[in-house]
């Protein structure tokens, strides 16, 4: 099974901050297959000021491969989820965090991530999360 790694663990490993997640990613690079989604990559690029910085992050990025991540069907259903959350009292806070859960559990992969909107796709829709040991 892929793992696509989140935005958050991306832009935590890039800026050297050391978490379960950050270690985790350390730990399995070169070990298994890793995936980015092309919302993810424009997530993660889009926060370095230095173009140097940019530079390296995107080689590095474009090592894997990067899988286009919305279409017609996979926003429908993304959309479909949220209703279904929103039903149930839950209120995801960014869409692009529903479009990243939904294209993972259409597309059975494994997702890396440390942001709580995950956390109902988890609980509700069979999302498969990597849940690296606490620190």
């Amino acid at each position: 099974m892929s793992l696509l790694v989140d935005s958050s663990v991306w832009i935590d490993y890039f800026n050297g901050q050391t978490t379960a997640q950050t270690d985790h990613l350390d730990a399995i690079l070169g070990q298994r297959e890793i995936v980015i989604g092309d919302l993810i990559l424009a997530e993660v690029l889009q926060g370095f000021r230095r173009q140097k910085d940019f530079e390296q992050a995107r080689v590095a990025l474009l090592r894997f491969p990067v899988l286009p991540m919305v279409g017609q069907e996979f926003a429908i259903q993304s959309a479909k989820n949220y209703r279904t959350l929103r039903a149930n009292g839950i209120t995801i806070r960014k869409t692009i965090d529903c479009l990243i859960a939904t294209f993972c559990i259409e597309n059975g992969f494994q997702l890396l991530h440390s942001d709580r909107d995950f956390d109902p796709f988890a609980e509700h829709f069979n999302l498969q999360v990597v849940k690296p040991a606490p620190r």
